[in-house]
């Protein structure tokens, strides 16, 4: 392979830059500018110097092939981070025959390719790079752990063992098999079903933690949704006026509740109207509210034509500053009293629909579980059938061995890895 490097820090001013070198030709490259390298994984401070010009005085750090992120022999530079620094540096690393800039994402494919990372690790860390949440880095972490590879091995090991009893009455045909197989392989099977169903079922969650929830405020006219808005926000995120009508879009505010993201809408005020503009932003509101996880309805007393409660949504009194008889739940988003209660609240709703997030988090993990709980399904109709073909129920087994190996990229994958790799950035 070519040797490649990048900057693995982000670009700009700032006081340490890394620049990562890896491949064949890394210590090589490296020695060019300092020739007395560190032993691997010993940090020392060393001179940089490229023709006879000091470029700085920086901390390297050598791994071994085999021993390193990427699987390759790898060089990092840990630089003063000045822009005019790592520009200097790259430049005498691109002046080396064989050296070149890296792709997005090229180090972690390298990985991939060398076996440092399967591939659900792989989305695990695109996960942690832009995680934002608590919950979206506890998520990530666990993924990048290995948590996925470490199921699937479990699910391939009862699969392989299933199999293999199939097989075992297949390569015995003409002869006596002492002992039924069929009891331990549906038992194999149902339990393996039984296991992946979960799974599947808490992908939906999972999905949430790494995308996000959506909350959508909704109410007649001048009900102060754009003032509560702008409460939660911390600053002017939608115009306020007592002018009826007044937000016609859908105005997006994301936030961190319970360490979860949350992205809160601000609908246009529903009602009756003539007008067609504010009619669209109208339908524009409904058409986003109905398709939120969670409604808060606010309320002066006036209905909400075209919107009905759902099961867990919140209905609060708005405006509770302008008056002294409240019942219930109550806001102001002009003072911002009960705001905190409102929020914590949002908060329990939303993490009590996170808890059955499981390991899988994607919908590429999705249709492999569910293929292979189909291709499960299939295995054990013809093995309990009266003329049991145990080749088919075997071949079935084998189909859900690679649905499973497709999560982790054990089997060919090559048209996912241009989409996940596009996302990361240059010296990652």
């Amino acid at each position: 392979m070519d040797t490649i490097y990048a900057t693995a820090t982000a670009r700009g001013r700032a006081g340490v830059a890394v620049v990562r070198v890896s491949g064949p030709q890394a210590w090589a490259a490296a020695t060019a500018l300092c020739p007395n390298l560190p032993p691997p994984r010993m940090a020392a401070l060393r001179r940089l110097v490229w023709q006879g010009k000091l470029l700085d005085e920086a901390l390297v750090l050598t791994f071994a092939e085999h021993a390193s992120f990427s699987g390759e022999a790898v060089v990092e530079l840990h630089l003063h981070g000045g822009p005019a620094v790592v520009a200097a540096v790259l430049r005498a690393l691109a002046a080396q025959p064989g050296l070149r800039l890296a792709d997005p994402g090229e180090f972690t494919r390298r990985a991939l390719e060398n076996g440092m990372l399967d591939l659900a690790q792989v989305e695990g860390l695109a996960d942690l790079i832009d995680a934002e949440t608590e919950a979206q880095r506890q998520q990530a972490v666990r993924v990048l752990s290995g948590a996925v590879g470490q199921k699937v091995d479990g699910w391939r090991r009862d699969l392989v063992r299933a199999a293999a009893l199939l097989e075992a009455t297949i390569d015995f045909a003409d002869e006596e098999v002492p002992v039924d197989v069929s009891p331990e392989v549906v038992a194999l099977i149902d339990g393996l079903t039984d296991d992946l169903t979960r799974e599947a079922a808490g992908i939906t969650a999972a999905e949430r933690i790494r995308d996000g929830f959506e909350v959508a405020i909704v109410g007649p006219p001048n009900v102060g949704k754009s003032t509560l808005l702008n409460q939660l926000a911390g600053r002017e995120a939608a115009i306020t006026s007592e002018i009826a009508g007044t937000t016609r879009d859908v105005i997006e505010v994301r936030m961190d509740i319970a360490g979860l993201p949350v992205t809160f809408l601000d609908t246009a005020g529903l009602r009756d109207t003539a007008d067609p503009l504010e009619r669209i932003g109208i339908e524009r509101g409904v058409a986003r509210a109905k398709a939120a996880d969670l409604r808060v309805f606010l309320s002066d007393g006036r209905p909400t034509p075209g919107l009905e409660m759902q099961t867990g949504d919140l209905h609060t009194l708005a405006k509770s500053d302008q008056t002294s008889r409240l019942v219930g739940r109550a806001v102001s988003g002009l003072t911002g009293a009960g705001v905190s209660l409102l929020m914590d609240e949002i908060g329990q709703i939303l993490q009590a629909r996170v808890v059955s997030a499981g390991t899988l988090v994607r919908e590429r993990h999705r249709l492999a579980v569910g293929a292979a709980i189909e291709a499960l399904a299939q295995a054990r109709a013809e093995v309990v059938r009266p003329d049991s073909r145990v080749e088919l129920a075997a071949e079935r087994l084998r189909s859900a061995v690679r649905a499973l190996d497709a999560l982790i990229g054990r089997v060919d994958v090559d048209d996912l890895l241009g989409e996940i790799f596009a996302s990361f950035c240059i010296g990652k």
